[in-house]
C-alpha cells in the first residue's frame, strides 16, 4: 500500500459551494484541511504545509496575500482562481506562487499538483511518492507516464486519473461514487455509465482485461499478485 504523509493544508476560499466538497475530498485523500474565508485569516494562520489560495477574497486581494505569505515563508502556495488570463497567471507566479490552477479544475489534477509542489519543496522527504509500481504497471505522477512491462502506454487524462485512484491502494475496493467524485467532479450528476466505458478502455490499453477487477454493485479494484 502506498502511504501518504499527513500534510496540513490551508484552504483559503470564501465560496462555500467550492470549499466544502473540496475540503471533504482532500480529507478523504489523507490531508488535514483547515478552511478560512479571508485573506487576513490566511496571513495569520500558522502550522501550514501547503496553501490553496483563492485570489478573489472579500477583504484583501489574493495577490497581496500571496506576497505577504511568500515574504516570510517558503511553504508551497497553489493559487486557485477564476482569473484565467495569462497576465494573472504570470503575476501570481511572480509573487511567489508555486502553481496556478484555473477554475473549474479536476480534483485529481489538483491533488497531482499538490503532490508535485510538496515534492519539489522537500525532494528527499517522500521518495516513495515518486513512482507507483503494481503488477507490471509503473506510474510516475511527476510526468504522468505509465509503463506496462516497460512499454509506455498513452492514456487520456481521465484514464490516467482513474488508474491513479485505483493504484494508490492496490487490492482495495474503490466505490463507483468515490471514483466519480475524484476523477470527474464532486458534483458529478452525469451518467455513471461513463465510468464503465473508461474502465473498459483502460483495461484494453493495459493489455489485460483482468487487471482491473469489477466488484459487482460496489466498484473496482486494481489486481495485485
Amino acid at each position: 500500500m502506498w502511504h501518504r504523509p499527513c500534510v496540513r493544508v490551508l484552504l483559503v476560499e470564501d465560496d462555500d459551494a467550492i470549499a466544502a466538497p473540496l475540503a471533504t475530498g482532500l480529507e478523504r485523500e489523507g490531508y488535514e484541511v483547515t478552511r478560512v474565508r479571508t485573506g487576513a485569516d490566511a496571513v495569520a494562520a500558522t502550522r501550514v504545509d501547503l496553501y490553496l489560495l483563492d485570489l478573489g477574497l472579500p477583504d484583501i486581494d489574493g495577490r497581496d496575500v500571496c506576497r505577504e505569505i511568500r515574504g516570510r515563508s517558503t511553504v508551497p502556495i497553489i493559487v486557485i482562481t477564476a482569473r484565467g488570463d495569462e497576465v494573472d497567471r504570470v503575476v501570481g507566479l511572480e509573487l511567489g506562487a508555486d502553481d496556478y490552477l484555473v477554475k473549474p479544475f479536476g480534483f485529481r489534477e489538483l491533488v497531482a499538483r499538490m503532490r508535485a509542489v510538496a515534492r519539489r519543496s522537500a525532494p528527499a522527504a517522500d521518495p516513495i511518492d515518486a513512482v507507483i509500481a503494481v503488477d507490471g504497471v509503473r506510474i510516475d505522477p511527476r510526468t504522468r507516464q505509465v509503463l506496462v512491462d516497460g512499454a509506455e502506454v498513452t492514456l487520456t487524462r481521465k484514464e490516467y486519473d482513474l488508474l491513479l485512484v485505483l493504484a494508490e491502494d492496490p487490492g482495495a475496493v474503490v466505490t463507483r461514487a468515490q471514483i466519480l467524485e475524484q476523477v470527474w467532479d464532486p458534483h458529478w450528476y452525469g451518467p455513471s455509465k461513463t465510468l464503465d466505458v473508461h474502465v473498459a478502455s483502460l483495461r484494453k490499453k493495459l493489455g489485460d482485461p483482468e487487471v482491473i477487477e469489477t466488484i459487482r454493485g460496489v466498484g473496482y479494484r486494481l489486481r495485485t499478485t
